[in-house]
């Protein structure tokens, strides 16, 4: 009997395997990109199926590594440089690649100022990335913004180096 559940286990294994074999369907169409993103074998046993949660951490990873998922502002600003716009087109064709993706956009400010200007910074913040994305042709419902102000810094510090990294926007892979 014990043979025959380890028959059966194995069998279910290879067909599941075998339904999964192309590599575009196991990483739910990301493709390489010169690096070893794309690529399970290291991490996982061989002809196990890729859920969907590592799916979307895969994506989100060759998101932050192939695209860039962060744009940087100036102090009290929510203008769009031209370092700025070059991720955001990159992101734009990501978007288009993976026509299922949704991105949630997410304001960032550094800790200088009050908790409700740095959340109405952060909101100006995401929705201007919002509104380039838009009109590179991204579908507005694919597109939803928050703030996070002040209160999620990426660098920790009271200096101009701290406060440029907490200045962003980030692009999340959300679905």
């Amino acid at each position: 009997m014990r043979r025959l559940a380890v028959s059966f286990t194995a069998l279910t294994a290879l067909l599941a395997v075998a339904a999964c074999s192309d590599t575009a369907q196991q990483t739910g169409g990301a493709t390489g990109s010169g690096s070893n993103v794309g690529s399970n074998t290291a991490q996982r046993p061989t002809g196990s199926v890729m859920s969907e949660a590592e799916r979307l951490a895969q994506m989100q990873r060759e998101f932050q590594t192939s695209v860039g998922d962060r744009v940087y502002y100036g102090t009290d600003s929510h203008a769009l440089n031209a370092d700025a716009k070059a991720t955001l087109d990159r992101q734009a064709a990501f978007l288009r690649r993976y026509p299922a993706i949704m991105l949630r956009i997410e304001g960032h400010a550094d800790e200088r100022g009050t908790r409700e200007y740095n959340l109405a910074l952060g909101d100006r913040r995401a929705q201007s990335v919002k509104e380039y994305l838009l009109a590179q042709g991204v579908a507005s419902g694919r597109l939803a913004t928050s703030t996070l102000g002040k209160e999620r810094p990426e660098a920790i510090g009271s200096n101009e180096q701290a406060w440029a990294q907490n200045r962003r926007a980030v692009s999340v892979i959300a679905q």
